[in-house]
C-alpha cells in the first residue's frame, strides 16, 4: 500500500468522503549521488547558520518571510495549518465541468483518493458513479504544504483521481512565441492529417512508448560494473537543413511510417481531401480562384 501523503474530506455539496491521498504515479528513474571524484565518497549538502557559521540540526530550522533584509517575519508549520480555510481539512468541489473543457497545460500530478472505512464507502462510490454517468469532471479546491490549490476530480476505473492544477495566473501567455504568420495550402494541410492517420495509436502499449533513456543509462552502468566498453553511440542522422519542399518531406514521413508498422511503401502517397464541385460561374470570372484556409480540427 503507498504512503498516506494526507488525509481529509471530499466535501460535495453537504455530503462528505473521508478519503486518504496517495501518489497514483512512481519514478523508476535512475538516480545519482554527487560524489568526490578523486576518491568516489559522498558529497553532502549542510545547513549552515550565515551568522553563527556553524551547522544546525533539523529541529533548529524554521520557515521566515523575508519583509526588508534585516526583517524577516519568522511563521510555524502550526499556524499555516491552523489558517482559517475551508479547505485546510477538505477537498472542496466547487463546480463540475466537461473534461475537453480543461486545458492540459493546468493539469498537474495525479493522486488516488482512497475512502477512509467503511463510513466512506458508499459517499465514495456514490460520487464516483455520479462522475462517470455525467461524463464530467470535478474542480475543487483544497489546502496542502502551505498553500491553497485548485484541483480536478476524475474517474479511472473504479477509482477517484486528483490532480493537481494550476491558477490562471500560473499560465504564461504564449502569443510572444508565435511564428510570423504564413499561408498553408489545402493540399499541405491534407498531407499533415494523412501523417498523422498513419502515425494514429489506440493505446500507448506499442514498443515505442518505453523509457529508452534509462534502459540505456542502466546498461551505461552494468557495462562500467563489469569493467568493459559501453554499448556505441548511433549515428547521428544527417542534417536534412531547411525544409524546402513541404509536401515531398510529408511524403517521405508517410512511407516512412508505414514502413515502421509493417505496411507497404507503395500506397503511401497523399491523396488530396475531395472538394465540394463548384457551381457554374461566368466565363469571366473563372480566373478569380478563390484560395481558402481549412480551419485547424478540434482536438478532444
Amino acid at each position: 500500500m503507498p504512503r498516506t501523503i494526507w488525509s481529509g474530506a471530499i466535501s460535495f455539496g453537504l455530503v462528505t468522503v473521508p478519503i486518504h491521498v496517495v501518489s497514483a504515479t512512481e519514478d523508476h528513474s535512475i538516480h545519482f549521488h554527487r560524489v568526490h571524484l578523486e576518491d568516489m565518497a559522498r558529497v553532502r549538502t549542510r545547513k549552515v547558520c550565515e551568522l553563527e557559521d556553524r551547522e544546525v540540526a533539523t529541529s533548529e530550522i524554521g520557515k521566515g518571510y523575508e519583509i526588508a533584509r534585516d526583517q524577516v517575519v519568522p511563521i510555524s508549520d502550526e499556524e499555516l495549518r491552523d489558517l482559517p480555510l475551508p479547505t485546510a481539512k477538505a477537498i472542496e468541489i466547487v463546480a463540475f465541468m466537461p473534461w475537453e473543457s480543461i486545458d492540459p497545460i493546468r493539469i498537474g500530478d495525479g493522486y488516488y483518493l482512497a475512502p477512509d472505512g467503511q463510513v466512506a464507502a458508499k459517499p465514495y462510490k456514490l460520487l464516483r458513479q455520479a462522475l462517470e454517468r455525467s461524463s464530467r469532471v470535478a474542480v475543487a479546491r483544497y489546502a496542502w504544504s502551505g498553500r491553497e490549490r485548485l484541483g480536478l476530480l476524475r474517474v479511472r476505473g473504479e477509482a477517484i483521481v486528483l490532480h493537481a492544477m494550476r491558477w490562471p495566473d500560473e499560465i504564461r501567455d504564449p502569443s510572444s512565441l508565435l511564428p510570423p504568420p504564413v499561408e498553408l495550402s489545402d493540399e499541405e494541410i491534407d498531407g499533415a492529417l494523412a501523417l498523422m492517420d498513419t502515425m494514429t495509436r489506440d493505446d500507448l502499449d506499442a514498443p515505442e512508448f518505453r523509457d529508452t533513456y534509462t534502459e540505456a543509462v542502466a546498461e551505461l552502468i552494468e557495462a562500467k560494473r563489469e569493467h568493459r566498453e559501453p554499448p556505441a553511440a548511433p549515428e547521428p542522422a544527417a542534417e536534412s537543413g531547411q525544409l524546402v519542399d513541404l509536401m515531398a518531406a510529408l511524403k517521405q514521413s508517410v512511407s516512412k511510417a508505414k514502413e515502421s508498422r509493417g505496411e507497404t511503401a507503395e500506397h503511401a502517397d497523399v491523396h488530396e481531401m475531395p472538394k465540394k464541385r463548384a457551381a457554374k460561374k461566368q466565363p469571366a470570372k473563372k480566373s478569380a480562384a478563390k484560395k481558402t484556409a481549412r480551419k485547424p480540427r478540434k482536438s478532444a
